[in-house]
């Protein structure tokens, strides 16, 4: 594989792993900035003897080091915590109130009660400041939604970030983080004071021309759950869709075509190289070729909302355009490295962003693995030929991204390759259609025929989507699979790919030792988890949900109906589990030779049952004082079923008993081993 022998690659993957190491280690400044200089000064003696001794190895490996120190300080410098005039180091509690002027830059998704904002905040409490918060709105106070680069006068509670409250839950407050995003504000009508001042920057025109669209769009009398999907695909725009079409797309395997992407701006970047493929073949046809391509990728990116996705979609597929130019292949390569690069050196936070891994992923499996797979089978007939480059297009990706998708989402759409089949086919026509649709919405003029042309093929695409996901059988959901099988199961399929591509004893001896790492990542997973036992109270608002694990065999106990996303799906499947049985809820259990009293509603509880540890749920009428000199417990649980002021009221008695208490709805779950 040529691609690894390159330099640049090598570089690559230290500043990356860089990155990652800064990311979990989180040193302080002082500390990267010293190992910075450090390197900078052997990199430089180890130039020198380069140069004067050739002792090239020692540089080489110099090199490495101080690519991994960039990229270790590119994250400290970027990361909005380390940024001593950010927000969130006024805010020490968050029970303080403050006052937050801040501009809003992006809508979000609105949830039930609110509409949603990310903000940057520019002073707190009448002090200069930086950095970015999720500001979210009461809709009984604001009916319609404030324009982007709106500048707003808040007061109330800053709210942190916390840590998911059962366990192996998706972590947002981390997801936020990674984007920089270190808190949010809930705020109504009489907290907000809206200024007349509107901040005008390439985002506020951006919003406005959107606006604009859609605003044009709706007066065709284009169809409403239509106009939401083509608003997604095109104008990068995911608010309006609806729940049942996001399922849809989620099982039919074609979620990703939802968010403007890799694949959006790869089919604008194929599209316009097949109508400039006409221009003459010379030098400066071949520059004006690529300036056009690089400054329409551009304008749809300030069409789309300049949203990270899509500029760093747009920064990839800019410098595979600039490959293209050069007409070799090695270059792609190369370019595709300098973009991930680039794009890490400036936003090394993206490195975290899922859609960046697939796209960077998803993309250098189509350059690498695309050409073995179509050599395989060359149709003569031109038709046939164009889908088996999808088909072969869609594995290569597939194969690539399929260990990351399993690792985040735990499930694999069986019929990916039949949806892509039908839908990439279609999606080029949506997607050509559409950006000319919306390129004449922005003017204020649509012809009609083609407005309903688009309206129509947006619901036929819905409808296929719709057919592929109904057959559920086809949806593998729940898969187990943690980060050391990710990294081994890659590693199988690079040195598979190796080996099939040069066979020889080496390269498939190679693939056979990756096969055996994968196999004992999986077991290895097995085995740990078949020698652990615990007892977990969840933070569960409905009804108690208490579980019971003996090595992979889990026992659930509650009064109610578990409901499809429970928390203990998401236990059962980080952890290899299975779940055996649900059981009632007794008022006394035992587990690792301690007794455990679970008192509910009721308020009755046997006298002189000495428990270790003691349980209250739904509330209990009970004077705990009392209950507390008959029992004289270790430790007092308290889940979230409880009113709040019952626990406030239980906390304090424990305070004053000196017995520990934990609350789960403060601080997560519950865990006895």
């Amino acid at each position: 594989m040529k691609v690894l022998q390159f330099p640049l690659t090598k570089i690559t993957i230290c500043f990356v792993a860089g990155i990652l190491l800064a990311h979990n280690v989180k040193p302080d400044f002082q500390i990267v900035a010293a190992l910075l200089g450090a390197a900078l000064l052997l990199f430089g003696v180890a130039f020198y003897y380069a140069v004067k001794r050739q002792q090239k190895i020692y540089f080489g490996i110099v090199t490495f080091c101080l690519s991994c120190c960039i990229g270790a300080s590119t994250l400290t410098v970027h990361n909005s915590y380390f940024q001593k005039s950010n927000y969130i180091h006024h805010v020490q509690s968050s029970d303080e109130v403050h006052t937050l002027e801040v501009i809003l830059r992006e809508k979000l998704k609105n949830s039930v009660y609110n509409d949603r904002y990310v903000a940057l905040v520019k002073a707190i409490d009448r002090q200069k400041s930086t950095g970015k918060l999720i500001v979210n709105l009461n809709k009984q106070y604001f009916h319609d939604p404030f324009p982007i680069g709106t500048k707003l006068m808040l007061k109330g509670k800053i709210i942190k970030h916390r840590k998911p409250l059962n366990p192996d839950q998706f972590d947002y407050g981390e997801y936020l983080t990674n984007k920089s995003i270190l808190s949010q504000i809930y705020v109504n009508g009489e907290d907000v004071r809206i200024s007349n001042i509107v901040v005008k920057d390439p985002f506020y025109y951006s919003a406005l021309l959107r606006d604009r669209i859609v605003e044009n769009l709706e007066k065709s009398h284009f169809g409403k759950t239509e106009l939401a999907v083509v608003a997604a695909l095109i104008l990068g725009q995911q608010q309006d869709i609806s729940p049942e079409i996001l399922h849809d797309y989620q099982f039919a395997g074609a979620i990703h075509i939802l968010s403007v992407s890799g694949l959006h701006v790869g089919f604008i970047l194929l599209f316009l190289n097949l109508i400039l493929n006409y221009l003459p073949k010379n030098r400066i046809a071949s520059y004006l070729k690529l300036s056009i391509i690089i400054l329409a990728l551009w304008g749809f990116a300030i069409l789309a909302g300049l949203s990270p996705s899509v500029i760093r979609s747009v920064t990839m597929f800019s410098f595979v355009a600039l490959g293209m130019h050069l007409k070799r292949k090695t270059n792609i390569f190369h370019t595709l490295l300098v973009s991930l690069f680039l794009i890490l050196l400036f936003e090394p936070s993206f490195l975290f962003d899922i859609g960046f891994q697939l796209s960077y992923v998803a993309l250098f499996f189509i350059l690498w693995l695309q050409p073995l797979l179509s050599n395989i089978w060359i149709p003569k007939n031109k038709v046939l030929n164009y889908f088996w480059e999808i088909l072969t297009v869609s594995f290569a990706a597939q194969i690539g991204t399929f260990p990351l998708s399993v690792y985040y989402f735990h499930q694999f759409p069986g019929l990916f390759f039949i949806t892509n089949l039908i839908i990439i086919p279609f999606l080029s026509i949506i997607m050509a259609l559409g950006v000319g649709v919306i390129i004449m919405a922005a003017f204020g003029y649509i012809p009609v025929f083609l407005a309903k042309l688009l309206e129509w093929s947006v619901f036929v695409l819905n409808e296929i989507i719709s057919w592929i996901a109904s057959f559920e059988q086809f949806i593998f959901r729940d898969i187990p699979f943690n980060s050391y099988m990710l990294v081994g199961l890659y590693i199988l399929i690079i040195a598979s790919i190796i080996a099939v591509e040069k066979p020889d004893f080496k390269r498939l001896a190679i693939a056979i030792t990756a096969l055996i790492i994968f196999q004992a990542s999986y077991f290895g997973a097995r085995w740990s988890n078949q020698n652990k036992n615990e007892w977990i109270v969840f933070n569960s608002r409905k009804a108690t949900l208490i579980a019971e694990r003996f090595g992979e065999d889990v026992f659930v106990y509650t009064n109610a109906k578990i409901e499809k996303n429970n928390p203990v799906q998401s236990y059962l499947v980080a952890n290899f589990c299975r779940l055996q049985s649900l059981k009632p809820l007794q008022n006394i259990a035992f587990f690792d030779s301690k007794k455990i009293i679970i008192l509910d509603s009721t308020g009755v509880y046997p006298k002189n049952a000495n428990p270790d540890i003691l349980v209250l749920r739904q509330s209990p009428q009970l004077n705990l004082d009392r209950v507390l000199l008959n029992y004289n417990p270790k430790m007092i649980v308290a889940d979230a079923s409880n009113y709040k002021s019952y626990v406030a009221r239980w906390k304090n008695t424990c305070l004053n008993k000196k017995i520990p208490f934990h609350a789960t709805a403060e601080k997560g779950f519950y865990r006895l081993q």
